[in-house]
Formats: structure tokens, C-alpha cells, sequence
């Protein structure tokens, strides 16, 4: 994505803003209280800002933008599988990387990238008779998601007490189990059914409306800050390292 012109000081309250919730977890700047003290770093120093568009560069389409951001989504919902686990194995509760999880999909899936597919795509596609019996249940899965999110957000905002890890357990795991099939079902079929309905110079002016959105909401850094933020939490729980997850046998 291009850097914003001109990202003044409202870029970087706005930046400052996005990378909140690590911080308000654990109660400073460091992931205290979190299972591996780390530092958090904000979007706006975690990762450079993009240079300049450099001539000839292949812009990003609208289903690969939102395909991407899915890739954030899916790295979250790897967060709260591993806080069902602790939880399950009678460890300690994460709250600190839980509730910073839960930020991120609060600020940056369900307040910008829901909302993107809400006003821009969903549209479209039952205007053109398209996937009309798919659409409503996606947006009642995106209803349903805001709801488990404040609950998340509720829940690990303090010490998890002994009563409400049950609860918390089960709106972790029923928030995982609904959008793995939803974000598999938008990027195979409403992804790109999106090409069909959309004409190709609206396409090109829709890519220029979602980078702009996406800057004006999180600054320059913009989606490469938010994956800095959510690989600083991957790390607080210790599950960064990709090559843990290949199987050994």
C-alpha cells in the first residue's frame, strides 16, 4: 500500500490509538502480566512506513486487499485457539494477548473491514441477484461476531476469576468456529464473484477508496502496522515461530 500524504498529527493519534489495546492489556508498554514480557510496539514504529509508489508497481485489487486482511483475522483467531487451550489445560489465563486480540478484530475487522464488505460489496452483489441467499447470513455472522467480541472484550479486560473462564472458553471457541467457514466462504465465492458485478473502472476507483480508508483509519503504516502489532502478541504467547507448527513425525 502507498504511504499517505501529508499523515500529520492526526495520523499519529490515530496510530497511537490502533496500538492501545496491547498496552491497556497488560497495564503499560510492556506485555506484564502477559505469559512473556515483551515490548509493544505501536504501528507507528514497529514497522516503516511504505515508500513511494514506485512507477510500474502492480497495484493491490479490492479481493486482495480484503483477502489479506482476512490473513490478520485468521492469525487472531490462532490467538484465541491457544487461549482455549491454556484455559482448557487449567493454565493461567493470557488476558493481556486475549484482549489485545480482541482489539485488533474490534478495531480493525468488524469497524473497517466488515464495514468495507457492508457498504461496498454486499451491496453490489444482491443488486445483481447474486449470492443472495449467502449475503444475509454474513452480515448476521458479522451482528453475531460484535456481539462475542464485547463479551471478549468484557471478560479480559481484568483478571479472568475461576467463574467465568467457562464463558469465556465458550465465546473464544463459538467467535473461531463461525468465521472459518465465513472468511473461507467470502475469499472462494464472494471474493471473486465481486469481479463479475463490478465494472473494471469502478474496480480500480474501489482499490483507491479502500487504501484510503484503510490510511485514513490507521495512519501511514496502515496494514503493516497492524500485522507488526499482531506479531507482538503471537510472541507474547510464544507462538510466533512458524516452524513450531510443522509436524515432526
Amino acid at each position: 500500500m502507498r504511504d499517505e500524504a501529508g499523515g500529520g498529527p492526526a495520523s499519529v493519534r490515530r496510530r497511537e490509538m490502533l496500538a492501545m489495546p496491547v498496552a491497556l492489556a497488560c497495564g503499560s508498554a510492556m506485555l506484564t502480566g502477559c505469559d512473556t514480557a515483551r515490548p509493544a510496539r505501536s504501528a507507528a514504529t514497529a514497522s516503516p512506513a511504505p515508500g513511494p509508489e514506485r512507477a510500474g508497481e502492480v497495484p493491490v485489487t479490492p479481493p486482495e486487499d480484503l483477502m489479506r486482511e482476512h490473513g490478520v483475522l485468521k492469525r487472531v483467531l490462532l490467538v484465541y485457539r491457544e487461549g482455549v487451550r491454556r484455559i482448557g489445560a487449567g493454565e493461567r489465563v493470557p488476558v493481556g494477548p486475549l484482549h489485545a486480540g480482541a482489539g485488533i478484530i474490534r478495531t480493525f475487522i468488524e469497524d473497517y473491514h466488515e464495514r468495507l464488505e457492508e457498504r461496498y460489496v454486499f451491496p453490489r452483489l444482491v443488486g445483481a441477484g447474486r449470492l443472495t441467499d449467502v449475503v444475509p447470513v454474513l452480515i448476521r455472522q458479522h451482528r453475531r461476531g460484535r456481539v462475542l467480541t464485547g463479551r471478549i472484550l468484557d471478560a479480559t479486560a481484568r483478571p479472568v476469576p475461576q467463574s467465568v473462564r467457562r464463558g469465556l472458553t465458550a465465546d473464544l471457541a463459538a467467535f473461531v468456529r463461525m468465521y472459518e467457514p465465513h472468511e473461507a466462504r467470502e475469499d472462494t465465492v464472494v471474493f471473486p464473484a465481486m469481479r463479475a458485478v463490478i465494472p473494471p473502472k469502478e474496480f480500480a476507483e474501489l482499490a483507491e477508496t479502500f487504501e484510503d480508508e484503510e490510511h485514513r483509519r490507521f495512519g501511514a503504516a496502515g496494514f503493516t502496522g497492524v500485522v507488526a502489532q499482531v506479531a507482538d502478541i503471537e510472541k507474547a504467547l510464544g507462538i510466533y515461530d512458524l516452524d513450531q507448527f510443522t509436524p515432526r513425525g
